[in-house]
């Protein structure tokens, strides 16, 4: 998952980039609003966090400057500006979440997660998803591999479409259970390795070009060119 911190204090920066980095997350970490708003401008992100004061651009007028440009990448306001008056200012300028300083780390991550989640939602409304001889149809539940059904149980096709949501990147295995199976399954468990397996056997079937990758360390992607 890739994140834009837009942060201008280099201890709060550095604390969210080492957590979050030790999570299997991309950080890129913009210390103004201008060169923030550049950032979201020009490259594609998962969640953006930022500060309200900020030099260049404030927070505020980031975040509308931003939703003007048609981006509805969700944006997590991470402020020490926590009044009632703040907050509404915050959503009502655009921001889909909003948290004050000082914060727990875990609360951080957990709001990150929650973000994450209300995007996969947003992908859902796409109906069918093909790629090469493969098709998934959300609708019917039915998966086909160069025209013919594929089996698939119910927890397979969620990982598939998971995956299939998250396509090009690299999504580690607590966020596959957390997605899949449920944020409080059991996180040490190797579940995740033995589904990816099934999956395997029963779509990559092509030698050349394989859909589901995995990435040492990290976790697994689904590879679509």
């Amino acid at each position: 998952m890739k994140i834009l911190l837009i942060e201008d204090e280099p201890s709060v920066a550095n604390i969210i980039n080492k957590g979050l980095n030790e999570n299997g997350y991309h950080i890129s970490i913009a210390p103004d609003g201008t060169t923030g708003l550049d950032l979201a401008l020009t490259s594609d992100y998962d969640i953006i966090i930022l500060d309200i004061m900020l030099p260049g651009i404030n927070g505020m007028q980031l975040c509308k400057t931003i939703r003007e440009h048609k981006i509805d990448t969700p944006i997590l306001f991470l402020t020490a500006l926590g009044t009632t008056e703040n907050i509404v200012a915050g959503l009502n300028a655009g921001a889909d979440d909003y948290l004050v300083k000082p914060f727990k780390f875990i609360e951080l991550e957990a709001r990150i997660r929650s973000l994450s989640r209300r995007r996969g939602l947003v992908a859902e409304l796409e109906d069918t998803f093909e790629t090469g001889d493969l098709v998934l149809n959300r609708s019917s539940k039915i998966v086909t591999l160069k025209g013919q059904p594929v089996n698939l149980t119910a927890t397979e096709f969620r990982l598939l479409d998971f995956l299939i949501k998250n396509k090009n990147k690299v999504v580690s295995r607590i966020e596959i259970l957390e997605h899949v199976w449920g944020i409080n399954f059991n996180m040490g468990t190797n579940v995740v390795d033995v589904y990816i397996n099934y999956l395997r056997k029963k779509i990559d079937t092509d030698a050349e070009q394989k859909l589901i990758q995995t990435v040492i360390g990290m976790g697994y992607m689904f590879k679509v060119s």
